[in-house]
């Protein structure tokens, strides 16, 4: 049960509470939707799982000659080829059955989003930049996913910052494989796309249209309107101090390989986040 676990990675599922982000934003306090982006999340979480157990099937070989990845269960050994198609047929099939009893919408975006991780477990990741923004396009799909079940129209300022925030991790995680390429580690097939020039310049370009991204947001006068406050761009300073740490881990640390282990880890951007939602709430309400 342990290995199987570990194959499901369920500490991945951090990324899915993007899904929130429409309820949040809408700030919306309705138990039915509530309800409705939890089972949302769950949906979307075991669909995640399954797309991780095929991509650990695919990349069995390279996995084995990572440092870290060689002990996922698969790689290992610990858990059969056979075992592993059972469990992604199990986690893909029932929520997308779910989904389709539960909001045809959500039906539909879990279905491209599972094809389209597919697409990328088999093609797609061995191309450099297409990968990044494969990843990028997954978590906007997460945003659209919580719209569906809330019912509400997705800003553009909140799909634009979720892109451009999901292009910096994802190129904070490939800069690690640039890094243990350095070391005489190879991989992943499309590093050669890659280098530690292209990727710091690219992560610097991504955190300041981030930010400025966001400045733009909480200046706008369709955001002043609708949250009746000119206030909101005081929230920027968590959002300046939470990319400069992350930079921080990338550059200086050098621990950026899983973006997901650094939000559940580190109490800095544990703490930066948390204020910036606070922030946020105070403003808007009083």
């Amino acid at each position: 049960m342990n290995e199987i676990i570990k194959l499901l990675r369920p500490y991945q599922y951090i990324k899915n509470v993007f899904i929130f982000a429409p309820l949040l934003f809408s700030f919306s306090t309705d138990m039915v939707l509530i309800l409705k982006t939890v089972l949302t999340f769950v949906l979307f979480s075991l669909v995640a799982s399954s797309i991780y157990i095929f991509n650990d099937l695919m990349d069995i070989k390279e996995d084995q000659k990572h440092p870290h990845k060689k002990f996922r269960p698969l790689a290992l050994g610990t858990i059969t080829k056979s075992k592993a198609v059972q469990l992604i047929a199990l986690l893909s099939i029932i929520p997308l059955l779910i989904a389709l009893l539960f909001n045809i919408k959500l039906f539909t975006i879990l279905l491209l989003y599972f094809s389209l991780n597919i697409l990328y477990s088999v093609q797609l990741k061995h191309f450099s930049i297409v990968d990044i923004f494969m990843i990028a396009i997954g978590f906007v799909m997460r945003l659209f996913a919580g719209a569906a079940v809330v019912d509400v129209e997705l800003s553009m300022w909140i799909i634009i910052m979720t892109f451009l925030l999901a292009l910096f991790l994802a190129l904070a995680k490939r800069r690690d494989d640039v890094l243990l390429s350095l070391e005489g580690k190879e991989t992943r097939k499309n590093i050669d796309g890659y280098n530690l020039e292209f990727v710091n310049a690219g992560m610097v370009l991504m955190a300041g249209v981030i930010i400025v991204s966001y400045v733009f947001y909480t200046v706008s006068d369709d955001v002043i309107a609708r949250l009746h406050t000119p206030h909101l761009y005081l929230s920027g300073f968590f959002v300046i101090l939470g990319i400069m740490r992350y930079m921080q881990i990338t550059f200086v640390e050098e621990r950026s390989g899983n973006p997901s282990k650094i939000v559940l880890s580190d109490p800095f951007l544990q703490i930066t986040i948390v204020l910036w939602l606070l922030s946020f709430y105070m403003i808007v309400k009083f």
